[in-house]
C-alpha cells in the first residue's frame, strides 16, 4: 500500500544536511560574519518550525493550537531581527562611504 508522505519531513532533513555541510567547511569568517549567519539559521530553523505547525494545524495533529501562534512569532521576529541587522549594516557602510579623506 502506498502511503502519502508529508513534504515537511522530508525537506527539513534534506535543507538541514546542505547547512551542515555549509557551516562544517572553514570559513575563517569574522564575528560580523558570525553573527550576520546565524541571524540567517534562525529564520531557517524558525520558518521550518512554523511550517510544521501549520502542517499540524491543518491535519488535526496539533493539540495546542497556541503553539502555532507561538512559532508564528518566532519566526516573524526571526525575520525582522535579521532586517535590522541588514539595515544597520547597510547604514554603517553608508556612512563610512560619506566619510571623507
Amino acid at each position: 500500500m502506498n502511503t502519502i508522505q508529508p513534504l515537511w519531513t522530508e525537506m527539513p532533513l534534506a535543507h538541514t544536511a546542505a547547512v551542515k555541510e555549509e557551516l562544517a567547511a572553514p570559513t575563517g569568517g569574522s564575528p560580523f560574519t558570525d553573527i550576520f549567519q546565524s541571524a540567517i539559521d534562525a529564520v531557517r530553523t524558525t520558518d521550518a518550525e512554523k511550517t510544521q505547525m501549520e502542517y499540524l494545524m491543518a491535519t488535526g495533529e496539533l493539540d495546542n493550537p497556541a503553539l502555532l501562534t507561538i512559532a508564528s512569532t518566532k519566526a516573524q521576529l526571526s525575520v525582522n531581527l535579521l532586517v535590522q541587522l541588514r539595515n544597520k549594516s547597510m547604514e554603517a557602510y553608508n556612512e563610512i562611504m560619506r566619510i571623507n579623506l
